[in-house]
């Protein structure tokens, strides 16, 4: 696979998010700027690992908000830029660019926003299509790889000409498929351009503001015409009752149609629902009976709908969420066929699903890796503070921290949060309050957190779990690491100093693994008042194995099965330690060295790695 294969006249298997990454490409994209976040990052991290032989400059922002504001200003110098998140990030950006639709983007701006409808790795299941219409961006929502590619590069080339800012908008699904995927050729990539100045437009004071409000209302009307006889929206089949889809919904369809040639029905696809394509609706809707609306999460399309039939004066009948089609979770093949059965009143065999006595399943529930260093500075918290504390959490690998024994999770608002609802919640309790935050997180947005409690005189500990990398979305770089490591120019950006810099007066920094340090730390900051910042650092073991080189001999041993080690099990939950009957062991081949255990358990003891 050649994604840099500047005349594409190949068709490989890709990711959808390799696809968006082609399509780009192909578009002649010159600027890339992200803050990683699953289901989008291998968008990212793809561009990352092709940059030494790309044309086109790539970089990792601290956070979303800082991503959109380099990438909109790079389109405003007329270079065609992509800029890419998932969905909660989007929220976090949606301050520049809800501006940047204002202003327009002369070289062409696509925004990727990877929503996840059914919480496989995120908070919430916000459905990101709210943003295009409270934004004013023209929304595409791919559904095969094949179209991630196209429309990742005809959503640049439609940016470019009206000199808007595009939503491409995927999902979990979609991001995460693999399929074939014909490449085209690809434009040079454009990386400088020129900047026309034109206060009047591009300095959004009132009086211009006001102006280019207008502006972008006027030019979604020239891009709505465009879209009412684009390729993505296409109408087939036939019947009384009508299908209108959108995203992953349309292949979900098409597999269920295939599958059941009984089941009759009219289909409108909407590749691009926004601006709504209301002509092309409209004439699709004539002469049914009935239409459904196929779209996961919120009922966006279907109140569209509901609106252009009153418009209209349509009276046929519009469905779409209830029992087969819920608000949440993503859809399937399944739901669809019984939507459509209900729909058509056509019997259709159901289906024999597999039904697995869950109860008899083992149970696995999300666990820090073996050798984690957050689980290290977990234990020794909860061994000085206990319950009475509570604790303030925050995105990241830490957040696995919740279930017991570790418990040290109490509440989690968003990325970067711990810092500034810790401070809230402990101006109203009694209890001691500790936040916790990963490296990454706080360079996110973790640092203006800890400016306000110092600044607001707040009684805080704070605890930095300074693993050296972004571990969750797959070790990307952020500004504490060392760029050299990745063979980039040599600098990073040390958090001690940082904090130091914010006006915290007690700041310690110990090695996360070594108990004795954590514990000191901890203890004598449980007497202070006042802003207290742990700063505890040791590598990510995945990390530190394939990045760092790090290679631990040491390898834990339990030497006598007793009381101590079975304590030392419940305590720790750490994977490489398994139960035999009333005999506790330690799988050598899990086992990442760490030695935490042997530091809290006279029973087990260091031996040499076989």
């Amino acid at each position: 696979m050649n994604l840099l294969d500047p005349k594409g006249e190949v068709r490989e298997l890709l990711l959808g998010n390799e696809a968006i990454v082609r399509g780009a490409l192909e578009a002649g994209v010159g600027f890339i700027s992200c803050y990683p976040g699953t289901p989008s990052s291998e968008v990212p991290d793809t561009f990352f690992r092709l940059s030494a032989r790309g044309s086109y400059y790539f970089e990792y922002a601290p956070n979303e908000k800082v991503a959109m504001e380099t990438a909109g200003a790079a389109a405003l110098g007329g270079v065609p830029t992509l800029v890419t998140m998932k969905h909660v990030g989007v929220n976090v950006a949606a301050d520049p660019m809800m501006t940047l639709a204002y202003i327009g983007t002369p070289g062409g701006l696509v925004i990727l926003s990877a929503d996840d409808p059914g919480c496989h790795s995120s908070q919430n299941e916000q459905d990101n299509r709210y943003y295009a219409r409270l934004a004013g961006l023209p929304c595409f929502e791919p559904s095969s790889a094949q179209e991630c590619k196209d429309m990742a590069k005809e959503a640049m080339e439609l940016s470019a000409k009206w000199q808007q800012p595009v939503l491409l908008r995927t999902t979990t699904r979609i991001n995460h498929l693999r399929g074939p995927v014909d490449f085209g050729p690809m434009k040079p990539a454009k990386t400088r351009g020129e900047f026309k100045k034109d206060p009047g437009r591009f300095v959004p004071i009132p009086a211009v503001a006001r102006i280019r409000h207008k502006v972008l209302t006027s030019n979604l009307e020239n891009i709505r015409s465009e879209i009412e006889n684009c390729s993505w929206n296409k109408s087939w089949g036939e019947g009384k009752v009508g299908v209108i889809a959108s995203g992953v919904s349309r292949s979900y369809l098409k597999d269920v149609l295939k599958s059941n040639p009984a089941i009759k029905v009219k289909v409108l696809e909407l590749g691009i629902a926004w601006p709504l394509p209301e002509n092309t609706i409209k004439n699709f809707l004539k002469g049914l009976d009935k239409v459904v609306i196929l779209e996961e999460l919120e009922p966006i399309l279907e109140n569209d709908v509901r609106v252009l039939c009153q418009k209209n004066g349509l009276t046929l009948e519009v469905t779409g969420k209830g029992e087969e089609l819920p608000l949440w979770d993503e859809y399937s093949t399944l739901c669809v066929e019984q939507a459509l059965a209900k729909a058509t009143g056509i019997e259709i065999k159901t289906q024999e699903l597999c039904n697995p006595d869950l109860a008899a399943l083992p149970s696995r529930p999300p666990n820090l890796c073996a050798g984690c260093s957050h689980r290290s500075v977990y234990v020794n918290t909860r061994k000085i503070f206990g319950d009475d504390a509570i604790y303030s959490s925050d995105i990241g690998c830490y957040t696995l921290g919740i279930l017991p024994p570790l418990r040290s999770a109490d509440f989690l608002l968003c990325m970067g949060s711990s810092v500034s609802s810790g401070c809230g919640m402990s101006r109203v309790v009694d209890n001691p309050v500790i936040a916790f935050i990963g490296d990454s997180t706080f360079f996110h947005s973790g640092v203006t957190g800890l400016i306000n409690a110092v600044y607001n005189d707040y009684d805080l500990i704070v605890v930095i779990l300074d693993n050296r990398t972004t571990a969750m979305t797959g070790h990307q770089p952020h500004p504490g690491v060392d760029q050299a490591l990745y063979g980039l120019r040599p600098g990073n950006i040390e958090i001690e100093p940082l904090v130091k810099a914010s006006g915290v007066q007690h700041v310690k920094k110990v090695k996360a693994l070594n108990q004795k340090a954590v514990s000191t730390a901890l203890e004598e900051f449980k007497e202070m008042k006042g802003v207290r910042v742990l700063i505890a650092e040791d590598p990510c073991p995945l990390y530190a194995k394939k990045v760092l080189g790090i290679k631990r001999t040491k390898v834990a041993t339990i030497k006598t099965s007793g009381p101590a080690s079975l304590e030392c099990l419940n305590t720790l939950a750490c994977p490489a330690f398994f139960k035999d009957g009333e005999t506790v062991g330690v799988n050598q081949d899990a086992c990442a060295g760490c030695m935490v255990c042997v530091q809290i358990c006279d029973e087990i003891k260091p031996g040499s790695r076989s």
